[in-house]
C-alpha cells in the first residue's frame, strides 16, 4: 500500500475525540453539497486538515460561498448548512439598501 504524498496532515483530532482525516473530506467531484457534506469540509478547514486555498481549489468555491457557510456553523451551528433552514438564519437586510 502506498500513501500519496500531500500538502499538511493526513488526520487531525477533534475537541471531541473524533479523528477527521482526508478520507472523510468529500470528493474532488462533488456537486451536491448536502448539509453533512459541508460540515466536514468547515471542519477540515477549521482544524487545520486542509487550508483555505485548497478547499476552494478542490471543491471550486467561491470566497463568498465558503465564507458563509463558516460562518453559518460559527453563529448557528452545523443546522444552519441545511437549505431548508436558510430563511431561518438568514441574516435580514437593512431596508434603506
Amino acid at each position: 500500500m502506498y500513501l500519496q504524498k500531500v500538502e499538511g496532515p493526513r488526520s487531525v483530532t477533534l475537541p471531541d475525540g473524533t479523528v477527521l482525516s482526508r478520507n472523510d473530506l468529500p470528493p474532488a467531484e462533488t456537486t451536491r453539497w448536502v448539509a453533512s457534506r459541508k460540515f466536514i469540509v468547515v471542519r477540515g478547514f477549521l482544524y487545520g486538515l486542509i487550508s483555505l486555498s485548497d478547499a476552494k481549489k478542490r471543491y471550486g468555491l467561491s470566497d463568498e460561498e465558503f465564507n458563509s457557510w463558516v460562518s453559518a456553523v460559527a453563529e448557528h451551528g452545523a443546522d444552519a448548512l441545511k437549505v431548508t433552514a436558510l430563511k431561518k438564519y438568514r441574516q435580514p437586510k437593512d431596508e434603506s439598501e
